[in-house]
This record gives structure tokens, C-alpha cells and sequence, in this order.
């Protein structure tokens, strides 16, 4: 790991040299989190996003984690997901079930996908109605601060504005920033030169248009956010020196 410290929010940077060590370290603490969360009420909660993401988590489905994890107990929810058919290239849903889903022994009922036969509003009000019906049934926990849903980890690709998202479809669903924050655990998983200037913007103490992307204001109210970078990702960090 090239370092390892905090920012400006109290949360926690995790950078590494190189892929496979973000990849390994995400593995770890992801198994972790697993583990206390099952210990402590019995199920984990984990929302995801696409993208890169589900292949930085494929260390989960080799050894000792595929065998370690208590995979009966995970419940799958989505924190971005395109209005799209499963089947669809651009389906986050198709992207971790080819990639992750179908290589670890889930349980497919504990798999909250989106409707994708009705239009984005109506998917996330769906989506909510759902949330919230295992939020009464304690498979998901309530914020201590909210009526919001308090997940076990949510686990996110994005560090800039998602209206209007400029990569098609636009047409998606994401959580609120209250949902997001209102979690016992977040993680930002960032990697690649071209995601730099972002991450700068959203972590470093700086004064700019976009001071208001959505990554700046994570801040979980009694929970834990953690950056996973890679050395191209924090490259234009304050104080971050690629030699380290």
C-alpha cells in the first residue's frame, strides 16, 4: 500500500501501487465488515454500484474467501443501476452476476434487482417500497438520526455528478445522499488517471464550481468512509507524491 492515512472529512484514504493490492485490501475489508455485520445481527446488507467495481471485488470468489465468507447470509441491493433489461450490456445487475454473483454461493432470492419493464420513477419507487418493507423485517437496519435505510456497506464507483448521466442510458436509479450517509460503512473505490481531477475535487480542501459534487458531501453521520485509490487515481491529491 503506498499510503494509508485520512482527509479532510475524518474519512479514511487507502491508496495503492497497483491493482491487484487495491484489489486484495477491498477483499479484506469488504469480508470483514461480512463477518461483524453477521455476527452482530445475523445478515450483511451490501449495496453496489457497476462499473469497474465488480471487477476489483472478483478476489472474493477465490481463495479463502469463497470459502470463509458466510455468503447464506448476504442480501444484494443496487446504489446506481440503469433502467435496462438484465440482459442488457449496460445492466449493472448483468455486470455482477457475470462477474461476481454466479461465482459465490448467494442465495438468489437475497438478490434485490431493479423492475426494468417500468420507467426510472416508477423502478425507484418500487426500489424504495421494497427497501423499505426489509427495512420492517430487520434485514436492512434504520438510521439511529432518520427514517433512512442504514446498510451494512455501501460500496461506490462514482465521484462526480450522475444527473443526466453523460454515459448512455441515461435513464437510472441511485440512492440519496441521506441513504448513502445514513450507512454503518462506505467505500469509494476509484481507479485510473482519468478519474484524478475528480477525486481531487471531491476529497482536497479546495474552492471550486463543482465544491458540491455528491462524493464531497458523503459524510456517514455515525458511520465509517474509507477511499479505496489507485496511484493514478490520487495523483493529483494535495501531497501526494507517486514515489512514495
Amino acid at each position: 500500500m503506498s499510503f494509508s492515512g485520512t482527509h479532510r472529512n475524518g474519512g479514511e484514504l487507502r491508496i495503492h501501487e497497483s491493482l491487484d493490492e487495491l484489489s486484495i485490501d477491498l477483499a479484506d475489508y469488504i469480508a470483514e465488515i461480512s463477518e461483524a455485520s453477521v455476527k452482530e445481527r445475523g445478515l450483511f446488507a451490501i449495496a453496489l454500484s457497476g462499473g469497474s467495481l465488480i471487477g476489483l471485488m472478483g478476489k472474493l470468489c477465490e481463495a479463502p474467501y469463497n470459502k470463509t465468507v458466510d455468503w447464506g447470509k448476504w442480501y444484494i441491493f443496487w446504489a446506481d443501476e440503469r433502467v435496462v433489461a438484465k440482459k442488457h450490456v449496460d445492466s449493472n445487475y448483468k455486470l455482477a452476476k457475470d462477474g461476481f454473483l454466479s461465482k459465490v454461493p448467494i442465495v438468489p432470492s437475497h438478490v434485490q434487482s431493479i423492475n426494468d419493464s417500468v420507467s426510472a420513477e416508477e423502478a425507484a419507487d418500487e426500489y424504495e417500497f421494497a427497501i423499505r418493507q426489509l427495512v420492517k423485517t430487520r434485514v436492512i437496519n434504520v438510521s439511529e438520526i432518520s427514517d433512512c435505510p442504514k446498510f451494512d456497506l455501501i460500496l461506490d464507483a462514482w465521484v462526480t455528478f450522475i444527473t443526466d448521466s453523460p454515459k448512455p442510458p441515461p435513464e437510472r436509479i441511485t440512492f440519496t445522499l441521506p441513504v448513502i450517509n445514513s450507512a454503518s460503512n462506505v467505500a469509494i473505490v476509484v481507479t485510473g488517471d482519468i478519474k484524478a481531477e475528480a477525486v481531487h475535487l471531491a476529497i482536497d480542501d479546495v474552492v471550486s464550481e463543482y465544491t458540491s459534487i455528491p462524493a464531497r458531501m458523503v459524510k456517514p453521520a455515525k458511520g465509517k468512509l474509507v477511499w479505496f485509490l489507485d496511484n493514478p487515481a490520487a495523483s493529483k491529491l494535495d501531497g501526494f507524491d507517486l514515489s512514495m
